[in-house]
Parts: structure tokens; sequence; C-alpha cells
């Protein structure tokens, strides 16, 4: 199942086309592409999308042929730095009633903050020097253990844009390397 944009895809991407220009861009599961396809429109010098989902990463390659792709479980395959790095994560805690293939595209643990905290712990070797992260969350995901990584692992987090639907509000959070 590829994740079709939505509301916190539309919101990330607004935010991307303002950072993008002149950078070297790394679109952490990239789904439908809609984050690499900002970046590079935007005049991304250089996007790399990735996605642990094989049928995402090939609807990509076959649509937008400037768009480097890899097969990657967060940072598992991915060398080197850059200057943007990209993450529409999976946010929302864990729910019985949701089926599995649906899960696994919306589903970040069982509270919702656990793929995130991986993240995190990991892009800043990824990061360039003065780099930085775009990051989508909801308030139905638990932000303490979230920002109290941002505090510890980072220079500065920053709301760069946030709208509020039926169920939840969105955020974009902007974070910056040391």
């Amino acid at each position: 199942m590829i994740y079709e944009p939505s509301e916190d895809s539309f919101l990330l991407a607004d935010v991307v086309k303002k950072y993008s220009k002149g950078k070297s861009v790394l679109d952490i599961g990239t789904g439908s592409g809609i984050q690499a396809i900002s970046a590079i429109s935007s005049g991304a010098k250089f996007v790399l999308a990735s996605d642990i989902n094989e049928e995402a990463l090939k609807h990509v390659k076959t649509a937008y042929t400037n768009i480097q792709t890899i097969h990657s479980n967060l940072f598992s395959n991915i060398s080197g730095k850059f200057d943007l790095i990209i993450f529409n994560p999976p946010y929302l805690p864990a729910d019985k009633r949701e089926d599995a293939e649906s899960q696994e595209v919306t589903t970040g643990g069982k509270k919702g903050d656990e793929i995130i905290i991986k993240f995190l712990k990991h892009a800043k070797e990824h990061l360039s020097k003065n780099g930085i992260i775009l990051l989508v969350l909801s308030s139905l995901t638990p932000h303490a253990d979230i920002q109290a990584i941002v505090n510890k692992e980072y220079s500065s987090m920053t709301l760069e844009k946030k709208e509020a639907y039926f169920m939840e509000v969105l955020e974009v959070w902007k974070i910056s390397g040391l």
C-alpha cells in the first residue's frame, strides 16, 4: 500500500518548497513521492527518495526519472549527508480496528511516537552542517519524548506550520542540527 497524499502531505509540501532550492534532499518514507517532487520542482540540486515499501519506490522511479530512489528502513541503507531531510512519518498510535496494511503507513508504534524517536536518534548522522529536518507531527502523537530528544541532540526546533482538522492538529517542525 502506498500512502496517498492527504492533509499532512500537503501541509509538509508547502514547507518543503520553502527550503529545497539548491539543497541536497533526503525524503524518508517517500510514499507517493509528493515531498520529493515538491523538493525537485522547487529547485533542489539532488533528491534521494527512500522507503521500506518496494511498491512506493517503483511508483516514484517510474513516474519521476529525475529523483533517485533507495530501499531503506529509515537510515539502514542511507549513506552521506544532506542539507534537508524530510519525514512525514507514520505517527498515529496503534489501533486494533485498523487493518495491518493500513497500519504500515499510519501507525508509528504502540504510542505513535516510536518511529519518530528512532528517526531522530539517527537523522543527525546524515545531516550536513547547517542542515535541517522537516518533520510532521500530530496532536494524537505524544510529544514529550520527541521534544526531549530534539532538545538533547539538536540545536533548535521551530514550528513552521500548523493546521487544525476534524480529529487532530497537524504541525511541521523545522529541526536544526548541531
